[in-house]
């Protein structure tokens, strides 16, 4: 995964959140990715979330809708109890 290549993660998670949207049946198109490395020591979060979307870039050109990132460096982790937030219910569009 294209993720562990460039991070060498201490942690990641990957959830396919398309379920929890109006997409048409078998669309994989909206994800929450959970990833804990060093590489953000000292990145701030609007840095963080560059190096992953750069990462990504193909697949952010085409396939996915939406990404819910959660970058955080192996002390922020521990700090959290190792919890992975938990994403809001959609609205839909005009909901």
């Amino acid at each position: 995964m294209k993720l562990d290549q460039a991070f060498s993660p201490d942690f990641l998670q990957v959830i396919n959140e398309s379920n929890n949207h109006n997409v048409a049946p078998g669309s994989e198109s909206h994800f929450r990715v959970t990833l804990v490395s060093s590489a953000f020591e000292g990145c701030s979060l609007i840095q963080r979330h560059r190096l992953v979307n750069d990462c990504l870039k193909l697949e952010l050109d085409g396939q996915i809708h939406a990404l819910a990132l959660h970058t955080l460096t192996l002390d922020q982790w521990t700090k959290r109890n190792q919890q992975t937030p938990v994403s809001p219910d959609c609205k839909g569009g005009g909901k």
